[in-house]
Parts: C-alpha cells; sequence; structure tokens
C-alpha cells in the first residue's frame, strides 16, 4: 500500500501569515480574522476535505528587525496584529468531529504548570484532538516585551525547553492514575485521594511543587509538533517530537533532513516510523494549466516580496534592507533561526535572489497546477523527500482551501494518496495508528510510574 499523504492547514490567529501582501486581494477574507465565523467557516472546509489538522502558528514578539522599525510589518500586517491561538479552538471543535488542532506556545513563555492544565482542558474539550507546537523563541522583541533583558542564547533556550518538557511530563504524565477517577455518586467520592499525587520538581530553570489541576484527557500528553532543524533542535526534536515541521526548498534537502532526523530518534532510544515529517508548501491549482498560471500572475500582483524579506530578517536576525540587490550577504552565526540563515548561506543568496524567492511573500515551494499535476508533485515530494505530509500554507483566504478540498482531494483519493474517511478515537491515533496514549519508548512515558515521592 501507498504511503498516505498527511495534511495539515498552516495559517496564524491574525491576516498575514506565510504568503505576504495577499490580504489586499479582493476575495481574500484573513481581514475576519479576529471572529468565530472566520475560522468556524474554515474548521467545517477543511474537515470536508479530510485535513489531519490546522496548524496555528503564533510570535509573541514584533518584526523590527527590517529597517529598524515595524512600519513595514504594520503595513502589510506581517504577523502582526495577532491574538491569542489557544481561544480559537474550542470555536472550531464545536463545528467539527475529527480535525485536529496542532497549537504554537512559546515554551519560554509562560509557567508550565498552568500552561499544562490549558491543554489538558484542550483535550478534553476536543475529545482527544489538541497538538502543541513546541517553540522556543527567536525574537529579541518578545524577550524583551516579556520583561527580559534580550533573547538568551539559542542552545540554552532548548535547555531551558528541556526542563520545561519534564515538569510537564510529571503533570500530564504521572499526577494522576488512569483510575483515580470514580465518580461515585452513592460513595460521594469523585477521586480517589489514593490515586493522585503531587509533582516536585527542582530542575535547572523550574520549580513545581503541586498536583496536576487537570484529571487525565483522552491523549493525557498532546501530539508533540516541533520545527527546529538545528543541530541543537534536531537532538530535540528526535528526543521529544512527534510531528516535525522543517524547512526545505528542493526533494533532496528534505530526504537529507528526513534521514538524519529519523537517525537522531533511532539514537535517542526511538523507531523511525516513531515520527512524522512535514514541509510548508503553498498550492495553487486550477481545472485547466492555463486557469492555474492565471491565478498565479494574479496573485502574484498582490503579494509583496519586500514584506515576505522582512519576515526574513526576522528569522535570521539580519536587517537586509541595509544591503543592495547583487551585494553579499554576511550571514554568520544566528541567535534567531540558525537553520534559516544556514539555509540562505548555503543558497549563497543575495537579497534579488531572496526577493525572486519570496515572489509569492513566502518561502515555501509552491506548486501550480491541475489537480493532476498538483497530486504528483505531492506524491514525488512524499516518495522523494522521504516526508510525511505537509502543512499547506493560506495564499487567498478561504478560496485556497476550498479550490484544494474541491479539486485536489478528489484526485490524491483516486490515486490512493489520501484517506477517504477519517480514523477513529485521539489524533494521535490517527496520525500513528498506536493508541491515544505516548508509547512506551517515548522518554515522557518514564513518568506514567512516577511515586508518590516525585
Amino acid at each position: 500500500m501507498k504511503k498516505q499523504i498527511i495534511l495539515n492547514a498552516f495559517n496564524m490567529n491574525s491576516v498575514g501569515h506565510i504568503n505576504h501582501g495577499l490580504w489586499a486581494h479582493p476575495r481574500d477574507r484573513s481581514v475576519e480574522y479576529n471572529t468565530i465565523a472566520y475560522w468556524a467557516s474554515l474548521a467545517r472546509t477543511l474537515e470536508r476535505g479530510l485535513f489531519d489538522g490546522i496548524f496555528i502558528a503564533d510570535i509573541i514578539g514584533v518584526y523590527d528587525v527590517y529597517q529598524r522599525s515595524v512600519d513595514l510589518t504594520l503595513k502589510e500586517s506581517i504577523q502582526l496584529p495577532v491574538n491569542d491561538p489557544l481561544l480559537l479552538v474550542s470555536a472550531m471543535a464545536a463545528v467539527t468531529q475529527n480535525l485536529g488542532f496542532g497549537i504554537t506556545v512559546n515554551a519560554n513563555a509562560e509557567p508550565p504548570y498552568t500552561f499544562a492544565r490549558r491543554i489538558s482542558t484542550l483535550d478534553h474539550l476536543t475529545g482527544g484532538r489538541i497538538g502543541w507546537n513546541i517553540v522556543t523563541g527567536y525574537l529579541d522583541s518578545a524577550a524583551r516585551a516579556v520583561g527580559q533583558e534580550g533573547l538568551t542564547a539559542h542552545d540554552t533556550r532548548y535547555d531551558r525547553a528541556e526542563d520545561y518538557l519534564e515538569v510537564l511530563y510529571k503533570l500530564w504524565e504521572g499526577s494522576w492514575d488512569d483510575d483515580a477517577v470514580r465518580a461515585d455518586r452513592a460513595a460521594r467520592v469523585y477521586a480517589d485521594p489514593a490515586k493522585v499525587r503531587p509533582v516536585h520538581h527542582e530542575g535547572p530553570f523550574y520549580r513545581v511543587e503541586g498536583y496536576h489541576l487537570s484529571e487525565p484527557s483522552i491523549q493525557r500528553t498532546p501530539v508533540l509538533y516541533q520545527a527546529g532543524t538545528s543541530g541543537r533542535g534536531r537532538r530535540f526534536a528526535a528526543h521529544h517530537a512527534e510531528c516535525i515541521f522543517v524547512t526545505a526548498t528542493d526533494k533532496q534537502t528534505a530526504r537529507a533532513t528526513a534521514r538524519t532526523l529519523r537517525q537522531e530518534a533511532v539514537a535517542a532510544g526511538r523507531r523511525p516510523e516513531d515520527i512524522k515529517i512535514f514541509i510548508g508548501i503553498s498550492i495553487i491549482p486550477g481545472r485547466t494549466e492555463r486557469e492555474a498560471q492565471e491565478k498565479r500572475q494574479e496573485y502574484l500582483r498582490y503579494a509583496n516580496p519586500e514584506a515576505g524579506l522582512a519576515h526574513f530578517s526576522a528569522s535570521t536576525g539580519i536587517d537586509f534592507s541595509q544591503y543592495s540587490l547583487d551585494e553579499p550577504i554576511a550571514y554568520g552565526t544566528s541567535n534567531a533561526i540558525q537553520s534559516a540563515s544556514e539555509l540562505a548561506q548555503k543558497k549563497r543568496w543575495t537579497k534579488r535572489n531572496l526577493l525572486d524567492e519570496l515572489a509569492l511573500g513566502g518561502r515555501y515551494p509552491l506548486v501550480t497546477g491541475t489537480p493532476t499535476g498538483i497530486a504528483e508533485e505531492l506524491e514525488s515530494w512524499l516518495d522523494e523527500g522521504e516526508i510525511d505530509g505537509f502543512n499547506v500554507a493560506k495564499t487567498v483566504t478561504p478560496e485556497c482551501f476550498e479550490d484544494f478540498v474541491e479539486l485536489v482531494v478528489p484526485v490524491l483519493q483516486e490515486r490512493g494518496r489520501y484517506k477517504t474517511t477519517y480514523g477513529q478515537s485521539s489524533l494521535r491515533n490517527r496520525l500513528f495508528g498506536a493508541g491515544d496514549r505516548l508509547p512506551d519508548r517515548h522518554p515522557g512515558m518514564r513518568f506514567r510510574r512516577l511515586k508518590k515521592e516525585g
């Protein structure tokens, strides 16, 4: 049986996300992002297309590296304004039955104790459909906004996230036994005190003593997403992540990255199949090749490559506005997203090259064509790139997802590369087919047998 494609819609609780400038397109409705109706309608469309999930990005700072200001960021709504992603979940879950939710939250931005309750609450309310995209932050503006002197060193942020995860595993997996809740009205016992224990944690970054406030949810620990592909990021992902989001501009790069990640997972005591690997991609389908190409040209007229460059400046920590079009760029070592700088340095991108790459306002591979042509290209990425699925970035919303569901999904199904119905139970079980909980070989599971002494 051919490997089936896993699909997430890639979005953000904001006007602009990846493909910048398209909010100005007359058919785009992204400016309605702060309404429940907008998100509920999108969720219904995605579930109709059997999308595995909606992956919602987030930042807690602003893009102020380019031109050393937020002027362009505000004019083009380059992820500003941006609202809380977690608050979207209940509204979308209420109008769907199967759609999963991968929500981005910075592990260094809020205490693990209260965050654990928020995620458990959402796992209960969604019936086990919640995932967490673990990020460590890369914006100096975010660090300053939450009272820090500035962004801490890249690897230190991952060290802190390791300690954060240990607290969470203890809370999610170890504080309550599976049978702690009895709900016995006659005996007047809702939860058995002998089966609930406090967590005691003394780590290098966090000190926690307390009971997890939520009873066990379907998944306990949410599906763990992660997007770091620096050396330190890969080690973190190999240890913790179940779904890994990588950046690749070609299939050879995707294959090399996928193989490295799976090898590191094995070295961490896991199995290659314990991780699913995704790339970001933009798709413009048409019923005919001519229709698709005309739509692409139409989109390009509204896209803003300079806004994409401002986004990339924040990703690398480099103010590209100070360079001329063909001047060599000194990339060096980044304290922001190291993989972004490494890619640009490897490609020897000048400002002109970057603007060409960002023609649609975003940096992901762009696939334009008929449904059959798009299906063939997605299959090729899966087979040659050795990945498992895609985060489909929005272009003109909602038509980009509506077109994909109407035109591309049926072709993928006919070719046997996409499901025709949802699987059962939790998001984790649908992705991996091995139950609702973390597998025993995952490091988080060693806390399931947490003793009373912590």
